[in-house]
C-alpha cells in the first residue's frame, strides 16, 4: 500500500514552462486524500517558492525544499541541516576564483542571497526558484550559516566546475544536477537522507513510498522508494536507477501515474 508520494519539481512534476496542470492536480489531491497518502515535493526550490506555486493547495504538503536540506510542513520547519558560515564562505570564494560568469545563490535560513551586480536576466532565473531574495555587494557580508549554495551557469560548465571543488567533497555534498546547475549542501545531506528522515517521522517504509525524478540529484531519491519512477525526459542514469519509467513532465507523467496506481488501492 502506498502511503507517501515524493516528487522532484523542475523537469519532473513541473512542465517545461515551470507550471503544472492545476485541474488535474485537483483530482490527484482528492484521490490522495481518499487513500490517506501524503504528498511531498523534493526540490532545489526554496520552500517558500513551493508554497507560492501551490497556493492554497500548499496546506498539508511536506516540502523537502532548498535541495532537500529542510523539511517544512504547514508553515513550520521540522528539519534542517546547515553548512557552517566559514565553510560556506570558503566554498563561495573558490567559486568566485573559478569564474565570475556563473551565478552564485547563497541560501540562509532568512532566504537566498545574490550579488547586486547580477544581470536582470539571471536575477529573473533566480526568482523562479526563490521567493525570498536579497542582494549584497559582497558575500562576505553574510554572517549566518548556509542552508545551501547553488550555482547557475548559462555556459553549461557545471560538471567541470564541480570537479574543481574536489577539496570540499568530504566536508560538503556537491552535485551537478545538470550542466547548468550545482547544489552544495552539508556533508551527507541529499534527497535520500532527508527522505529517510521524513519516512521515520511519518512511520512509512520505502515499500510504501512512490518517487519521481529526472536529474542526477535524484539518484539517492530513487533508492528510498520501491515504486521509483523516472519521467521519460530523465537522464539515462535516473532511468537506470528507477524501477519504472513513466510519461514525460510535459505529459503530466507524475500525476497520471499517481492517479493510475492509487485507483487500484483501497481507501483508508
Amino acid at each position: 500500500m502506498i502511503k507517501l508520494v515524493l516528487t522532484d519539481m523542475d523537469g519532473t512534476f513541473l512542465n517545461n514552462s515551470g507550471d503544472f496542470n492545476r485541474e488535474l492536480y485537483k483530482d490527484v489531491k482528492k484521490i490522495m486524500k481518499e487513500k490517506g497518502v501524503v504528498f511531498a515535493p523534493v526540490t532545489g526550490k526554496q520552500c517558500e517558492r513551493v508554497e507560492e506555486l501551490f497556493g492554497d493547495d500548499a496546506e498539508d504538503l511536506w516540502i523537502l525544499g532548498d535541495s532537500a536540506t529542510r523539511i517544512k510542513h504547514n508553515g513550520e520547519f521540522v528539519y534542517e541541516s546547515l553548512l557552517s558560515n566559514q565553510l560556506g564562505l570558503n566554498i563561495i570564494q573558490l567559486l568566485e576564483d573559478i569564474s565570475l560568469d556563473h551565478t552564485i545563490i547563497a541560501c540562509t535560513q532568512n532566504g537566498a542571497v545574490i550579488k547586486d551586480s547580477l544581470s536582470p536576466e539571471e536575477a529573473y532565473i533566480v526568482r523562479r526558484s526563490y521567493a525570498q531574495v536579497r542582494q549584497v555587494a559582497d558575500f562576505k557580508e553574510i554572517t549566518d550559516d548556509f542552508v545551501k549554495i547553488t550555482i547557475h551557469d548559462p555556459a553549461l560548465k557545471c560538471f567541470e566546475t564541480r570537479e574543481k571543488l574536489s577539496d570540499f567533497f568530504e566536508s560538503a555534498y556537491i552535485v551537478a544536477s545538470e550542466a547548468a546547475w550545482i547544489d552544495i549542501a552539508n556533508a551527507n545531506v541529499h534527497k535520500g537522507t532527508t527522505v529517510e528522515h521524513l519516512q521515520k517521522l511519518l512511520n512509512v517504509t520505502p515499500e510504501e513510498t512512490m518517487a519521481f525524478g529526472d536529474g542526477y540529484n535524484d539518484i539517492e531519491l530513487m533508492t528510498r522508494a520501491s515504486y521509483s519512477f523516472a519521467v521519460r525526459n530523465a537522464v539515462q542514469e535516473i532511468k537506470d536507477a528507477a524501477n519504472f519509467i513513466t510519461r514525460s513532465n510535459d505529459e503530466d507523467g507524475v500525476m497520471k501515474t499517481i492517479m493510475q496506481l492509487l485507483s487500484l488501492q483501497e481507501s483508508r
